[in-house]
């Protein structure tokens, strides 16, 4: 689901706001969770699972590190959850790049040297919620923010919806103390939401939309372009 599309503006954000406001402050993070996670299956649900698992191994890599009194036992589950969390972004987003470097450079060693590519898309958002989660851990080892205990709110933080296609990508600290905080509907920031949210969309649609067919056809033809 794209923010410019019709199901979203018309059906999934005035849904998932109003039933925001109306449930009790107890159980509005489980409706955001609940709407995030829709949001993102709604390109491929398989997906799904490589989220979960980068949020399995994050959310436990910064417990191990709040807990542990040694220095260099902090550090191993940094450097673990590190590798781990981008070792799933490099099979998906550049092993095939990798694998088309390495070819070409094993040509010139062994004639025939080929290593097979893999034939699958990159999940929506992967590299997002790479770096949330990647912020959350090094804070986390920094001392700057407290180990999130609560799963669910954890979950959150890497899925919360309107972040999950292109970012921003934000400082644990300041935003995930806001899903504990109760929020009552403002008309004032209500609209002036709505307002960004016109503004964006005119942007996108009307001049980088349009643009678009302009600037794809100079980057695919440059080399013949002064």
């Amino acid at each position: 689901m794209l923010f410019n599309t019709f199901d979203f503006l018309f059906l999934f954000f005035p849904l998932v706001t109003l039933v925001y406001y109306l449930l009790p402050h107890s159980y509005r993070w489980i409706w955001l969770l609940g709407a995030s996670v829709y949001f993102y299956s709604y390109f491929i649900p398989y997906y799904l699972f490589i989220l979960i698992i980068a949020i399995i191994i994050d959310y436990s890599a910064g417990i191990l590190i709040e807990n542990s009194n040694n220095q260099k036992h902090k550090k191993y589950y940094l450097i673990t959850s590190i590798f781990s969390t981008v070792l799933l972004l490099f099979i998906f987003k550049y092993y095939n790049f990798a694998v088309e470097n390495i070819n070409h450079l094993g040509s010139f060693v062994q004639e025939g040297w080929k290593l097979d590519f893999i034939s699958i898309a990159l999940p929506v958002g992967l590299s997002f919620h790479t770096f949330q989660s990647l912020s959350y851990v090094i804070e986390v080892y920094r001392g700057k923010q407290k180990a999130e205990r609560h799963f669910g709110i954890y979950s959150l933080y890497v899925m919360f919806y309107p972040q999950l296609v292109a970012g921003p990508i934000e400082r644990p600290q300041n935003i995930i103390h806001q899903f504990y905080e109760k929020h009552n509907f403002d008309h004032f920031q209500f609209t002036m939401g709505l307002r960004l949210m016109v503004w964006g969309l005119f942007k996108k649609v009307v001049i980088a939309d349009n643009i678009n067919h302009v600037t794809n056809n100079i980057f695919a033809n440059y080399a013949h372009l002064n």
